[in-house]
């Protein structure tokens, strides 16, 4: 081929090319640039799969530890066996020390505000007392050099930890004292019929090595949650003989610590679809409704294939359950603990019904719930979850008590089967949740408690201030008061807009499962996210991933004008739409004519690839008196003062 141009045609083809500087705004076509989420590794798939050579380490826990409530301390061991998968040998273990986040020499204690926060700490002195720490490798066991940085702690080895299955065995005496508000994870509430305890982060666990950054040792500084290795648990909880306790997983020997009547009604409700009473108000303090009358009993509890165990114990529980019915034609146990002051028909009595609707809809809509149990307890955690148990708070009625059970059991899909990283990335639990809260909602009951449907145009003033930034930020390094709209209301919307404007019920559907079935009981990344959405559903959404996740852009589409074909409207309408900004979205137009017709046209997110401002052709019949963009408001437009044209305006 000869590509000797004559320059004049060379010089009229330039003429004619439309040039774009993607340094000014307004601008769109850098939304369509690659966006980056190439994959390097054979420990995960260009597709989004975990690849052919993904490990993952395990830990397994035996825990056995005594509640002391007249001191408010939990006293005892762990002994956690720990297991290296990984391709390299380990010269040292890293743990989790989370209850030092209590103690007022902590980095998240001196980063708290002096006005207080949600998850900051001021007024209280606590954290582990390690008692002793020692190691066992093979038939050597030590005292260990330790090292510790903030909540984290190095245990040094005194052989390598071989790769690819090697294992040792970590045994750590310890107490602390229970906060009275654990940064809204934990904590204890005083009722009329003495404390109720809710614990969690009560154990030193082992911290993530994984393949991505090595040993994952960002502290815990309150906002920023967690990230878990998955392994089984069995503990043991002593409590006073007077006490309930409920925890994450099966209670194993529910004949020493329960009556022949509870233990009798316990077996109804795993039968039954009705809520069954196993601890009623009027039995709680009496002699009657425990086994023992004096000294204390010992809970054993059993939980596998699990990130995390939670549990509470008080002796002020009324306590009732229910069963889960599962796809597979299996089950599993809804149960709710309260005090008396939370009974009744518009709280907590409901309890076990909100849970039971939960755990049914999400496991048919996304994925079949994992857990023998599914326990909500009353506290003064105003909204905390744990694998197979919530802390929700004591006060919540009617629709914010069905809310917040909902959105904490929602959890048990993200993140305790699918694993991310909560510390780095908290719009991947919370944003994914908030999105299924949404359908969850909207179907309980006929609709009992109306859902707020997600508003699309209520972010934008939020998008259009000083304080806008991006969802994939940090959560501990997000603005102050930001977390409730980046790591929750905004990716939950974006989900939401991806399946009903962008990809449809359909293809999300199937690609959202997917991505469920693909990294349950693992880690996760943004990337393994977006590749998989691509991957399955055949659309390329690098436009959507950097607009919506990636930065802070905003939108604005408007209507310009509408002219006509030889200026006769029935041989036709040009309709003028532009993007101001550089966020992108597919084009909705609901176009009237003056004969009264009225229709609703959509367009693919491409029209915007090379142009901001484009011409489209309409049939019409007669004059056009109205043109709307986003008609029904599905997109965050921050200006709908432009999205309308009216003949004569």
């Amino acid at each position: 081929m000869n590509y000797k141009f004559p320059l004049l045609l060379v010089i009229a083809l330039m003429m004619s090319i439309p040039v774009y500087s993607w340094q000014s705004d307004p601008n769109v076509q850098e939304a369509f640039l690659p966006f980056d989420t190439s994959v390097n590794s054979i420990t995960r798939s260009a597709s989004g799969k975990p690849g052919p050579a993904y490990w993952q380490n395990e830990v397994d826990y035996n825990i056995k530890v005594s509640l002391n409530p007249e001191a408010h301390t939990v006293k005892g061991q762990v002994v956690i066996e720990y297991t290296n998968n990984s391709p390299d040998e380990l010269d040292y273990l890293w743990l989790q020390l989370d209850q030092d986040l209590f103690s007022k020499d902590s980095w998240g204690g001196k980063l708290t505000p002096y006005s207080g926060s949600r998850f900051g700490n001021m007024a209280f002195d606590g954290g582990y007392n390690l008692k002793s720490v020692t190691v066992t490798e093979g038939n050597n066991t030590f005292t260990p050099e330790t090292r510790k940085v903030d909540t984290n702690l190095r245990i040094d080895l005194k052989s390598p930890l071989p790769a690819s299955g090697g294992m040792v065995t970590v045994k750590i005496n310890y107490e602390f004292e229970v906060p009275t508000y654990g940064s809204d994870r934990l904590g204890r509430l005083e009722t009329e019929n003495g404390w109720i305890y809710e614990l969690a982060q009560w154990y030193p666990r082992m911290v993530v090595y994984d393949d991505v950054k090595g040993w994952n040792v960002k502290p815990y500084l309150g906002a920023g949650e967690f990230y878990l290795e998955y392994g089984d648990f069995d503990y043991e909880i002593t409590v006073p003989y007077d006490f309930i306790v409920v925890g994450s997983g099966t209670l194993v020997n529910p004949e020493d610590v329960l009556t022949k009547e509870q233990q009798s009604r316990f077996d109804r409700a795993t039968k039954s679809d009705e809520t069954v009473m196993i601890l009623d108000v009027d039995e709680v303090g009496t002699s009657a409704s425990r086994p023992e009358s004096s000294g204390t009993l010992t809970w054993k509890f059993r939980m596998e294939n699990a990130r995390d165990v939670a549990w509470a114990a008080s002796k002020a529980f009324v306590w009732d359950a229910a069963r889960i019915n599962l796809p597979d034609g299996s089950k599993s146990l809804a149960m709710s603990v309260y005090p008396v002051e939370s009974a009744g028909d518009s709280a907590w009595s409901r309890s076990t019904e909100y849970v039971k609707y939960s755990i049914e809809y999400n496991s048919n809509q996304w994925f079949q719930y994992s857990y023998p149990v599914a326990v909500n307890v009353a506290g003064v955690v105003g909204g905390m979850e744990y694998p197979g148990i919530v802390f929700c708070s004591w006060r919540a009625k009617a629709g914010s008590l069905w809310g917040v059970t909902d959105h904490e059991f929602g959890h048990n899909w993200f993140p305790m089967v699918v694993g991310s990283n909560e510390r780095e990335h908290a719009w991947m639990d919370e944003g994914f949740n908030t999105f299924i809260n949404g359908y969850s909602t909207e179907n309980f009951n006929n609709g009992e408690y109306q859902a707020r449907r997600t508003d699309v145009r209520g972010i934008t003033r939020w998008m259009t201030s000083p304080r806008n930034e991006a969802v994939m930020t940090e959560p501990d390094q997000m603005t102050a008061g930001n977390l409730g709209i980046l790591a929750y209301y905004k990716p939950g919307l974006g989900l939401r807009i991806l399946r009903e404007s962008v990809l449809g019920h359909d293809l999300f559907d199937r690609a959202f499962k997917e991505y469920i079935n693909r990294w349950a009981y693992k880690h996760p990344t943004p990337t393994d996210f977006f590749n998989t959405m691509e991957d399955v559903s055949g659309y390329n959404l690098d436009w959507f991933w950097r607009g919506w996740f990636a930065t802070a852009w905003t939108l604005d589409q408007s209507v310009d004008k509408v002219e006509y074909i030889e200026d006769d409207p029935s041989s036709g309408s040009l309709i003028t739409i532009s993007n101001h900004k550089k966020m992108v979205m597919p084009v909705v137009l609901r176009i009237t004519q003056q004969n009264g017709k009225e229709e609703t046209l959509r367009y693919p997110v491409q029209l915007w690839q090379t142009t901001n401002t484009w011409t489209l052709k309409y049939d019409s019949d007669s004059p056009v008196t109205k043109v709307i963009i986003d008609p029904d408001n599905e997109f965050p437009d921050i200006d709908p003062e432009n999205n309308t044209w009216v003949l004569g305006n």
